[in-house]
Protein backbone atom coordinates (compact mmCIF):
# COMPACT_ATOMS: atom_id res chain seq x y z
CA UNK A 1 0.00 0.00 0.00
CA UNK A 2 1.29 3.42 -0.95
CA UNK A 3 2.02 5.87 1.85
CA UNK A 4 2.28 9.66 1.66
CA UNK A 5 5.75 10.55 3.01
CA UNK A 6 5.84 14.34 2.77
CA UNK A 7 3.99 17.35 1.30
CA UNK A 8 5.09 20.85 0.33
CA UNK A 9 2.90 23.54 -1.22
CA UNK A 10 4.00 26.88 -2.64
CA UNK A 11 3.04 29.57 -5.14
CA UNK A 12 5.21 29.89 -8.24
CA UNK A 13 5.44 32.73 -10.78
CA UNK A 14 6.44 31.05 -14.06
CA UNK A 15 8.78 32.89 -16.41
CA UNK A 16 9.20 32.42 -20.15
CA UNK A 17 6.14 30.09 -19.98
CA UNK A 18 8.02 27.59 -17.77
CA UNK A 19 8.57 26.45 -14.23
CA UNK A 20 10.23 23.29 -13.10
CA UNK A 21 11.29 20.91 -10.41
CA UNK A 22 15.06 20.39 -10.30
CA UNK A 23 17.58 18.37 -8.37
CA UNK A 24 19.81 21.06 -6.88
CA UNK A 25 22.88 18.96 -7.76
CA UNK A 26 22.39 19.48 -11.53
CA UNK A 27 22.82 22.39 -13.94
CA UNK A 28 19.46 23.87 -14.99
CA UNK A 29 20.59 25.06 -18.42
CA UNK A 30 20.32 23.43 -21.81
CA UNK A 31 16.68 22.31 -21.96
CA UNK A 32 14.89 23.59 -25.06
CA UNK A 33 11.08 23.78 -25.08
CA UNK A 34 9.35 21.57 -27.62
CA UNK A 35 5.78 21.78 -28.77
CA UNK A 36 4.97 18.07 -28.53
CA UNK A 37 4.66 17.77 -24.73
CA UNK A 38 3.63 19.89 -21.78
CA UNK A 39 6.41 18.28 -19.68
CA UNK A 40 10.07 18.63 -20.64
CA UNK A 41 12.63 16.48 -18.84
CA UNK A 42 16.28 15.56 -18.74
CA UNK A 43 18.20 13.91 -15.89
CA UNK A 44 17.76 16.05 -12.80
CA UNK A 45 14.95 18.31 -13.94
CA UNK A 46 11.38 18.45 -15.21
CA UNK A 47 9.76 21.63 -16.55
CA UNK A 48 6.07 22.25 -17.18
CA UNK A 49 5.23 24.53 -20.09
CA UNK A 50 2.37 26.88 -19.17
CA UNK A 51 0.29 29.48 -20.98
CA UNK A 52 1.85 32.94 -20.93
CA UNK A 53 -1.27 34.19 -19.11
CA UNK A 54 -0.35 32.16 -15.99
CA UNK A 55 1.06 34.70 -13.52
CA UNK A 56 0.73 32.62 -10.34
CA UNK A 57 0.42 28.86 -9.95
CA UNK A 58 -0.22 26.89 -6.78
CA UNK A 59 2.11 23.87 -6.78
CA UNK A 60 1.57 20.94 -4.42
CA UNK A 61 4.43 18.43 -4.24
CA UNK A 62 3.82 15.02 -2.69
CA UNK A 63 6.48 12.39 -1.93
CA UNK A 64 5.08 8.81 -1.90
CA UNK A 65 6.51 5.43 -0.87
CA UNK A 66 5.18 3.75 -4.06
CA UNK A 67 2.74 4.49 -6.90
CA UNK A 68 0.18 6.93 -5.38
CA UNK A 69 -3.56 6.66 -5.86
CA UNK A 70 -5.15 8.83 -8.54
CA UNK A 71 -6.80 12.01 -7.26
CA UNK A 72 -10.16 12.84 -8.81
CA UNK A 73 -10.40 16.39 -10.12
CA UNK A 74 -11.20 18.27 -13.31
CA UNK A 75 -7.60 18.05 -14.55
CA UNK A 76 -6.83 19.88 -17.76
CA UNK A 77 -3.64 17.87 -18.26
CA UNK A 78 -1.79 14.88 -16.90
CA UNK A 79 1.65 13.49 -17.82
CA UNK A 80 4.11 11.12 -16.16
CA UNK A 81 7.88 11.05 -16.58
CA UNK A 82 10.82 9.13 -15.17
CA UNK A 83 13.70 11.27 -13.98
CA UNK A 84 17.05 10.58 -12.34
CA UNK A 85 17.55 12.67 -9.19
CA UNK A 86 21.27 12.25 -8.43
CA UNK A 87 21.32 14.45 -5.32
CA UNK A 88 17.80 13.94 -4.02
CA UNK A 89 17.41 17.59 -2.90
CA UNK A 90 14.75 19.46 -4.86
CA UNK A 91 14.13 23.04 -5.84
CA UNK A 92 11.53 24.89 -7.90
CA UNK A 93 13.20 26.66 -10.80
CA UNK A 94 12.05 29.62 -12.88
CA UNK A 95 14.26 31.37 -15.38
CA UNK A 96 13.74 34.80 -13.79
CA UNK A 97 13.65 33.64 -10.17
CA UNK A 98 16.36 30.98 -10.09
CA UNK A 99 16.03 28.03 -7.71
CA UNK A 100 13.81 28.12 -4.62
CA UNK A 101 14.71 25.36 -2.14
CA UNK A 102 11.96 22.80 -1.53
CA UNK A 103 11.89 21.12 1.89
CA UNK A 104 10.26 17.96 0.46
CA UNK A 105 11.77 14.78 1.82
CA UNK A 106 12.58 12.05 -0.69
CA UNK A 107 13.67 8.57 0.49
CA UNK A 108 17.02 8.77 -1.34
CA UNK A 109 18.66 9.88 -4.56
CA UNK A 110 17.96 7.75 -7.62
CA UNK A 111 15.34 7.06 -10.27
CA UNK A 112 11.87 8.52 -9.68
CA UNK A 113 8.56 8.66 -11.45
CA UNK A 114 6.63 11.94 -11.39
CA UNK A 115 2.94 12.38 -12.13
CA UNK A 116 2.13 15.99 -13.02
CA UNK A 117 -1.55 17.02 -13.11
CA UNK A 118 -2.81 20.54 -13.61
CA UNK A 119 -5.92 22.68 -13.98
CA UNK A 120 -6.51 26.29 -14.91
CA UNK A 121 -8.80 28.88 -13.35
CA UNK A 122 -11.57 29.47 -15.91
CA UNK A 123 -12.41 32.75 -14.17
CA UNK A 124 -8.89 34.08 -14.94
CA UNK A 125 -8.62 33.04 -18.63
CA UNK A 126 -8.64 32.85 -21.53
CA UNK A 127 -5.44 30.81 -21.71
CA UNK A 128 -3.41 30.10 -24.83
CA UNK A 129 -1.65 26.75 -25.26
CA UNK A 130 2.17 26.96 -25.26
CA UNK A 131 2.13 23.95 -27.62
CA UNK A 132 -0.31 25.04 -30.34
CA UNK A 133 -1.03 28.73 -29.60
CA UNK A 134 -4.76 27.93 -29.61
CA UNK A 135 -7.16 29.15 -26.93
CA UNK A 136 -7.69 26.38 -24.36
CA UNK A 137 -11.14 25.12 -23.39
CA UNK A 138 -11.12 25.18 -19.58
CA UNK A 139 -13.37 23.04 -17.41
CA UNK A 140 -14.39 24.53 -14.05
CA UNK A 141 -11.84 23.63 -11.38
CA UNK A 142 -12.15 23.31 -7.63
CA UNK A 143 -11.87 26.77 -6.09
CA UNK A 144 -10.19 25.54 -2.90
CA UNK A 145 -7.23 24.17 -4.90
CA UNK A 146 -6.92 27.15 -7.25
CA UNK A 147 -7.11 29.58 -4.30
CA UNK A 148 -7.71 32.50 -6.69
CA UNK A 149 -4.54 31.73 -8.67
CA UNK A 150 -4.32 31.05 -12.43
CA UNK A 151 -3.24 27.42 -12.21
CA UNK A 152 -3.08 24.52 -9.75
CA UNK A 153 -0.49 21.80 -10.25
CA UNK A 154 -0.19 18.54 -8.30
CA UNK A 155 3.15 16.72 -8.60
CA UNK A 156 3.30 13.23 -7.09
CA UNK A 157 6.79 11.71 -6.82
CA UNK A 158 7.77 8.11 -6.00
CA UNK A 159 10.97 6.06 -6.17
CA UNK A 160 11.23 3.27 -8.74
CA UNK A 161 13.85 0.58 -9.19
CA UNK A 162 16.55 1.46 -11.72
CA UNK A 163 15.92 -1.71 -13.75
CA UNK A 164 12.14 -1.10 -14.05
CA UNK A 165 11.14 0.44 -17.36
CA UNK A 166 7.57 1.54 -17.84
CA UNK A 167 5.77 2.92 -20.86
Amino acid sequence: MSRLLDVFETVVSPSYRLFGLVDTAVDTYGLDPDNAHWLLSVPGLVYLQVPSQVIEAVVRLESWSTLPPEKDANWFGREEVEVELPGGDLGIHTIDGGVQQVPLILPSSGLYKMRWQWMFNGERGPFTSPLSWRTLQIMPGREEELDGKDQYCLVQIWRIAADVKSG
